[in-house]
């Protein structure tokens, strides 16, 4: 007879379930915050009070030294620009935005298509292309000179006007997307019924639209603000040299880290102030709807003066979106060398073209590029993936620290990151498994995968936060242990989601120049940076058949992104 030994059977519990499962999860994202972000940044703290090897205050003093204002200049340089930014960035963003969600005319499908172009053009290639239309050689001045019979050409961008306007062009969008998703879901009932009670349009909005908009306003901000702090380009186009980033730059070319590590302590303090300052001023006041809404009403534009004016209109803003790409696509079939005085290039060559695929030093940075952005996609889906479910579906302590300190580099500049990453890793250490990794191939990627870890993993997390935990709960109850239930319940559910974060994290790695430009290597040049070096060398074809290659890179990767971001919704609902 057999021995029935059922009463001995324990039930097992699930692996997620087990106390020591957490640890698995937590370990390796504790490892990789640490060493990633927090030691780097300690590193440049500490350099900045550090004078060969005993602490001062000398590099601080040197920064606030009266008898030498260039670093004090330079911050208020970056400071001035960077609120002018979003000064001029909230006032097109938000009236464009306005006028597309709230009247209805002749050309508003057109327009609010070409609205988003500017997100397909990389930083560079947009103040590149800003300098070839407008700049003091730029195509529009000389045109009018010429047509005009004028001695000097009329006007050109320079200096802070000319950085205002290019980030205005390239930032708006960052006020426009929001804005427009605000007022498509706003409760017009409340509009209304302020109007009934006497309020003139203007107390409505002050009163209640902008109250209704002020989220959307402050994350639209402080992107821009944090983006314009750390610009690099469009300063050093237009002859303004004396920014934080630039002298950042500049410190690490001449070989003066402690000073670089200085100024990147300076421009951190300064943009984790400004993030502070816009989330207290948020927080201060209640921005939800008690109401159960109403729908929107676009108002119709009926008379023909107007209908004529707005289709007029719509046609000169889709002209003036298009120029910047069809500039650079123009200049990309120039013959290097042969634009001088001209107005428009005079000789047109298909060869650039040609070697960007044929020629093996000519395709390697773009080879670069791929590779380094898919590197760090790669780490910031898996890292993402493992640090949004831990916190959206793990118990533990410490969430809210995890949370922020993942969000620490999305308000550091780029110039920061390569800096912080510089002074870490010149040296062996643990978390580069000893190994010196400056200089090296995988120190740009290590640098995209810290500047795009915030995209990726809010994008996860959103996905995770939309998906009903009942399912995996389901799975787990007909037997399937957790890892069959993630690979198979919970990860096609999020796949949206963690998909259109990974494409806009290696749509960011494409156009990445600000830390590529401090971290690369003969042999590891991105596109980013090859545009910028052809660009000085006067090769404005070449320069410009990369960017081409660079803009239908980011446009079909946007597209695919949009593309994810319906049928996720779909699939949620």
């Amino acid at each position: 007879m057999k021995k029935d030994n059922s009463s001995f059977s324990v039930t097992k519990l699930p692996i997620s379930a087990r106390p020591w499962f957490i640890y698995i999860i937590l370990a390796p994202i504790f490892f990789i915050l640490l060493g990633y972000v927090v030691y780097p940044l300690y590193r440049v703290f500490i350099d900045s009070f550090y004078v060969d090897g005993k602490f001062s205050l000398e590099l601080y003093k040197r920064f606030f030294s009266l008898s030498s204002m260039t670093n004090i200049q330079a911050t208020w340089n970056s400071l001035y620009i960077s609120v002018l930014s979003v000064i001029s960035c909230g006032i097109v963003g938000t009236a464009l935005a306005f006028l597309l969600e709230s009247y209805e005319f002749p050309g508003r499908k057109v327009l609010k298509a070409f609205a988003v172009i500017p997100m397909a053009l990389p930083s560079l290639i947009g103040a590149i292309s800003f300098d070839f239309l407008y700049g003091s050689t730029g195509i529009i001045p000389r045109g009018l000179k010429e047509i005009f019979g004028l001695a000097n050409v009329p006007f050109y961008l320079k200096g802070i006007a000319g950085v205002i306007v290019v980030h205005t062009f390239t930032m708006y969008t960052y006020f426009y997307l929001p804005i427009s998703a605000a007022l498509r879901n706003r409760d017009s009932s409340l509009e209304e019924a302020a109007l009934n009670l006497g309020a003139s349009k203007g107390q409505v909005f002050r009163r209640v639209t902008l109250p209704m908009l002020t989220p959307s306003l402050i994350a639209a901000s402080l992107l821009v603000f944090m983006i314009s702090m750390a610009s690099y380009t469009a300063p050093l186009i237009y002859g303004i040299d004396r920014t934080l980033t630039m002298q950042i730059v500049l410190s690490r070319t001449n070989g003066d880290l402690g000073m670089a590590s200085t100024q990147s302590t300076i421009l951190t303090v300064i943009s984790v102030a400004f993030l502070i300052i816009m989330r207290l001023y948020e927080g201060k006041r209640n921005y939800a709807s008690v109401s159960k809404g109403a729908a929107v009403h676009r108002k119709e534009v009926k008379s023909q003066f107007k209908k004529t004016l707005a289709i007029v209109a719509s046609i000169i803003v889709v002209i003036i979106l298009l120029l910047p790409i069809l500039t650079i696509i123009l200049i990309s079939f120039s013959e290097d060398g042969t634009w001088t005085y001209q107005v428009l290039p005079p000789k047109y060559t298909i060869t650039h073209y040609v070697e960007l695929f044929t020629n093996a030093k000519t395709w390697r940075p773009i080879k670069n590029s791929l590779i380094m952005s898919l590197i760090a996609t790669t780490g910031n889906v898996i890292f993402g993936v493992m640090v949004a479910y831990a916190v959206n579906r793990v118990k533990f302590k410490g969430k809210g620290i995890i949370d922020k300190l993942i969000m620490v580099p999305w308000a550091l500049p780029g110039t920061v990151v390569g800096i912080s990453l510089i002074a870490a890793f010149n040296v062996p250490s643990v978390f580069s498994f000893g190994k010196v990794i400056v200089a090296t191939f995988w120190i740009i990627p290590l640098a995209y995968f810290v500047r795009h870890l915030p995209l990726i993993y809010r994008s996860t997390y959103a996905a995770f936060s939309q998906t009903d935990t009942s399912c995996e709960e389901a799975a787990r109850g007909l037997g399937a242990n957790w890892w069959y239930s993630f690979c198979r319940v919970v990860l096609p559910m999020v796949a949206g989601g963690i998909a259109s974060g990974a494409i806009l994290g290696f749509v960011q790695g494409i156009g990445e120049f600000v830390a590529s430009i401090l971290l690369y290597t003969p042999r590891s040049v991105p596109i980013s940076v090859a545009i910028y070096q052809k660009m000085y060398s006067f090769n404005f074809g070449t320069a410009c058949a990369y960017g081409v290659l660079q803009i239908v890179l980011v446009a079909i990767l946007l597209l695919i992104s949009e593309k994810l971001k319906g049928d996720s919704k779909i699939s949620a609902i």
